[in-house]
This record gives structure tokens, sequence and C-alpha cells, in this order.
């Protein structure tokens, strides 16, 4: 690799500078996702040991073990870039800059603590520039899946088999798929589908509902319900660097930076969707 070190605000710019951090960062998250098994395995006869956080979600070991690996990593490539982890609650009061980094240790922790959850819970790191997300890593390590995406520059899906570039597909002849929420889906999300004709449907947790629009495994992701920012910053850039996109409902785009990095709802889609 050739990137300059340490990794600097204007590399943002450099969709071969970003691609380099992101091949920085992968032995990082799969550091972070052996953690997290490690904490799982050592667990599963007696139960995932939980607490809960001041919202009332679940927090593990395994979201601190995770996070102690990728912020320390993060401080060495890219020291001037500021960064927001959702179980980091100091950094949580810092204002937007012109690009940060948006981290969730350990999403899905839901179907993390769950006996049958499915592999469905992720690592993730999201970079923002400008508002918008240029690069995304994600990483579930109990199913053995790696989404990498830099936009302008593509997105690659690892799994045991070996790595690929993937792409959005165009809606198919029967027509679209939708993919949602395995713990969060709501009576809004049932009238959105049904008023657009929509019932085929694929369920999964975090934020692999992304990886299925990126990767052409479905067509659209609705979401009603309340989401921060680090749980889609970095499914968001891998889908819109397999040719998706991610909108406000009624239609505007959708950008970080926004108050207590709270998100409102969204559609994500695929190819054929724009």
């Amino acid at each position: 690799m050739n990137m300059t070190y340490p990794f600097s605000l204007t590399d943002c710019q450099s969709p071969q500078a970003l691609r380099e951090l992101a091949e920085r960062l992968t032995p990082v998250m799969d550091a972070a996702g052996a953690a997290i098994m490690d904490i799982k395995t050592a667990q599963m006869g007696g139960g995932i040991m939980a607490d809960k956080k001041s919202d009332g979600s679940p927090v593990t070991m395994a979201d601190a073990s995770a996070e102690a690996i990728i912020l320390p990593a993060l401080a060495k490539f890219a020291p001037d870039v500021p960064v927001i982890s959702e179980e980091n609650a100091s950094s949580h009061h810092l204002k937007p800059e012109e690009a940060y980094f948006l981290v969730d240790p350990l999403d899905g922790t839901k179907e993390f603590i769950k006996a049958d959850d499915q592999g469905a819970f992720t690592v993730n790191i999201g970079l923002i520039y400008q508002g918008v997300p240029v690069l995304g890593l994600v990483l579930a390590p109990a199913r053995d899946q790696f989404y990498s995406g830099v936009v302008g520059s593509g997105a690659i899906l690892r799994t045991a088999s070996g790595t690929r570039s993937i792409s959005v597909r165009d809606i198919p002849s029967t027509g679209m798929v939708a993919v949602a929420s395995a713990s969060h889906r709501d009576a809004e999300t049932d009238q959105w589908l049904s008023d657009h004709g929509i019932t085929d449907t694929v369920s999964i947790g975090s934020s692999l509902k992304f990886g299925l629009l990126a990767s052409a495994q479905a067509d659209i992701y609705p979401r009603f319900g309340p989401t921060m920012e680090w749980d889609t910053a970095a499914g968001d850039a891998i889908l819109r660097a397999a040719g998706g996109m991610v909108r406000h409902i009624d239609g505007r785009d959708f950008c970080y930076g926004k108050p207590e990095w709270r998100n409102p709802g969204f559609i994500a889609s695929g190819g054929g969707n724009r």
C-alpha cells in the first residue's frame, strides 16, 4: 500500500487513498470480529450477559471489546479525523466536522444475545465527508461476510469462498424484494409495503440489510423506526459504492451530521429504484 501516512482530511477526496485506508482497516475489522466471536462462544452455554444503556438498549462485553480494538486503530491511521462511536458516550457531544468516522462496534446487539441469532450482527466503520458517506466497512463475523465500499470506486464482498465485486441489480421481472428489520419491524413498514404492492420480503438484523441491497439480493429497504447515524453510515456507504442510494422518506438526499446523530425515516434502494 502506498497511502501517505497518516490518512489526512484531503485524502477523503481521493478514491485511491480511501481504498488504501479500507485495506489498512480490514485486519482491524477482522480482529474486532474475532473478539466478538470469542465472547459469543465463551458465554453461549449460559446465555449472553447484557446490561441496559440509558435508552434501554442492550450492551455487552463484546461491544466494548470491539470498540477497544477499533478506536486505537483509527487514532493511529487517521489521527486528525474525529470518531463518533456508539459506545463512547463522550463522542456523542462532538459537533459534525468536515470529515469524521461513525463507528458501531457491534450492530445488532439484540440479535447477538439471541441463541438463534442467525449471525445477524456486525462490526461497522463508516467515514463521512462533507455530510456524505464515502467509505464503509461491515463485517458479519458469524457469517464470514465482509463488505467494503468506497464511493466512486466500487464495493466488494469477501466470504469463505473468496472476494468479488458487488453491485445493485435492476428490479427483477417478478417484482421488488424488500428487506426489513428482524427486531424492529413496525406497522408503518407493513403499510408502506402494502401500498407499494410489495409482498416478497426478507428479514435480517443489523447493517446486513444494506448488504443485501448492495449484493443484488434485494431491492428496497424502507425504515420508519428510529436509528442512529452509526447504525447506517457504513452500510449506506457500501450501498452507494455499489450503485444504490438512500433518501429521506420525502425523497430528499440523506445526509449525515444531524442533531444528536439521530436519523429520521429513510428509503434505501438498489439500481432499479433511482
